[in-house]
């Protein structure tokens, strides 16, 4: 089979006016950025105000192998199969980062005959989004140590700064930094480190703004640091936010691209999932719902991280109401959660699935919590056997859980009928969402309910760090946020290694930052790194691009 790159190269787009038209959008509503892509203005948003939504469908999984199971690619060929059976749809994805495409995980365009094209602008420089989100948070932190080095009028405390600066590549040499050597004229030397652009605070409120007033109300409340008598030093303090959201005011603007087989799709923001909360922009996703009668959206790595995200913090935070969730699960991801390494998935093992398959179990329970219908979507890898198939459909039967095999990598849209008709029919139930605590709840609790309820925990245990943050935020009179709980994605726990469906263990809470403009309380367990580092190997060594300006090597 050709790589995934040949095929989006042999696919000939349709100019994105052609794409446009399909959702009744006229061409002097676009923003065009060469033939093939486009963002969406205001206009277009305020015009579609009163229309009615669709139905919103979002993609999620069950925990991955470190390969990852095809959630993206599953979203973008179930948006084609609904498209095949006759249903106006729009699918709302997030950008991907270039420190997943230059690393090891890949981009997040999909793969096979189920991706978003054109793959090697959305996978690199796209619309530049990436580049103004890290533009505007690193604007905050010069800003900030300027104010410092000319007088330090607001007092602040060089070691309660919490901004740290961004880039868009993983490199874990910037994690931990000295910055301001060199003498007075070069700034005031201290402990500093970089994160990667998706998991700034800038990220998460360009996700969750409504407006470009509110984007700059939030950049606002961002809190920067504290000050030596203990007070919140915010980022309208060192009065960035206007500054900021004008290099953000059009990186707000969803962009429009298509799939391979011409569905439109928006791409729109990507906040890492198990370090922040995973979903494309709400403003995607409300104009999606505008523009057609079914929104496929996803959410990042399994249903504990993003779904748990996207129900808690998303759709609380946005008001909207998934009609139906589909659960990707893949015959290797529940080999390795019974224990099989990740080079042995090949090979067919009954005896390892029916023992990892408890983790299915567990997401589909989970996804039940929210009153919101759900479908397994079984995707079909080349190695997979009959036998450890109907294993899986029979598991999902004793679940009380719809189910469909997807084989769109290599089909396309046509390798997902059945599952856009389970879809379809799914999405017509009545639909009871809810979320899964209360706003009044205090942080303790809310991390209690997730942890118990959806990870399987018998209890949270806290650091003393973590006690004296959540102390501090407790001050500062926060009440009514979610939480945004960072763990490893490969396990139900906080344990990377506790596979399947851990029992009889505890998380543990490390630290706890506030995430004040975006919104939400941030909860680190485990060992997450906000700044990834490169593999022995990189992505990045196979790319290349010869003098007539075609890239190779990207997947």
């Amino acid at each position: 089979m050709l790589s995934d790159i040949e095929i989006a190269q042999q696919t000939q787009a349709q100019p994105i006016v052609e794409i446009a038209e399909k959702l009744g959008i006229r061409p002097d509503m676009l923003e065009l950025y060469g033939r093939y892509k486009a963002k969406l203005p205001e206009e277009l948003i305020t015009a579609t105000a009163d229309q009615p939504d669709g139905k919103l469908i979002l993609v999620t999984a069950i925990n991955p192998t470190p390969a990852g199971e095809g959630k993206t690619t599953t979203s973008v060929g179930l948006g084609d199969a609904l498209t095949r059976i006759g249903k106006k749809t729009i699918i709302a994805l997030r950008e991907p980062s270039l420190g997943p495409v230059f690393g090891i995980k890949g981009g997040a365009a999909g793969g096979g005959y189920a991706q978003v094209i054109p793959m090697e602008d959305i996978n690199l420089h796209f619309t530049g989004d990436m580049h103004a989100i890290t533009a505007a948070n690193n604007l905050l932190c010069a800003m900030l140590d300027n104010h410092i080095q000319q007088g330090n009028e607001l007092h602040i405390d060089v070691r309660k700064i919490l901004i740290k600066r961004c880039l868009d590549m993983n490199d874990r040499e910037l994690r931990h930094i000295v910055a301001g050597l060199g003498g007075r004229i070069n700034g005031v030397p201290r402990e500093d480190g970089f994160i990667i652009t998706v998991a700034s605070e800038v990220m998460a409120i360009l996700c969750l703004a409504s407006d470009i007033d509110d984007l700059k109300a939030r950049l606002g409340s961002i809190l920067v640091a504290y000050s030596v008598d203990g007070s919140p030093v915010y980022a309208r303090d060192l009065k960035a936010n206007g500054a900021m959201a004008a290099l953000l005011k059009d990186a707000i603007k969803p962009n429009l691209v298509q799939t391979l087989e011409g569905t439109p799709a928006l791409m729109h923001g990507g906040p890492f999932a198990n370090i922040a909360h995973g979903c494309n922009s709400v403003r995607a996703t409300k104009l999606g719902l505008k523009l057609a009668d079914y929104c496929v959206t996803e959410a990042g790595f399994g249903s504990d991280l993003g779904a748990e995200k996207f129900f808690d913090i998303k759709c609380r935070k946005a008001g909207l109401r998934p009609s139906a969730v589909v659960l990707v699960a893949t015959v290797r991801a529940l080999k390795y959660n019974g224990g099989i390494p990740k080079t042995e998935l090949g090979s067919e093992n009954l005896e390892a699935l029916q023992k990892g398959i408890v983790n299915l179990g567990v997401h589909i329970s989970n996804m039940h919590r929210y009153g919101v219908p759900v479908v397994v979507a079984i995707n079909r890898f080349g190695a997979d056997t009959d036998a450890e198939l109907s294993l899986i459909e029979n598991y999902c039967r004793e679940q009380g859980a719809d189910f469909a095999l997807s084989e769109v990598f290599s089909r396309g849209g046509e390798g997902g009928r059945e599952l856009a008709e389970k879809v379809v029919a799914a999405a017509e139930k009545a639909s009871d969402f809810r979320v899964l605590y209360p706003d009044e709840l205090s942080v303790k609790e809310k991390v209690e309910a997730v942890a118990t309820k959806i990870y399987g925990a018998d209890g949270v245990n806290y650091t003393t760090a973590a006690e004296k943050a959540i102390a501090e935020i407790e001050k500062l009179g926060v009440e009514g946020l979610p939480v945004c709980i960072a763990k490893t994605q490969y396990s139900l726990s906080d344990d990377p290694t506790l596979l399947g469906k851990p029992e009889n263990f505890r998380i543990t809470v490390r630290d706890v930052r506030l995430s004040n403009g975006a919104g939400f309380v941030v909860v680190y367990t485990g060992d997450i790194m906000t700044m990834p580092g490169l593999p022995k190997v990189p992505a990045a060594e196979k790319i290349d691009v010869d003098s007539s300006g075609k890239i190779t090597g990207l997947f």
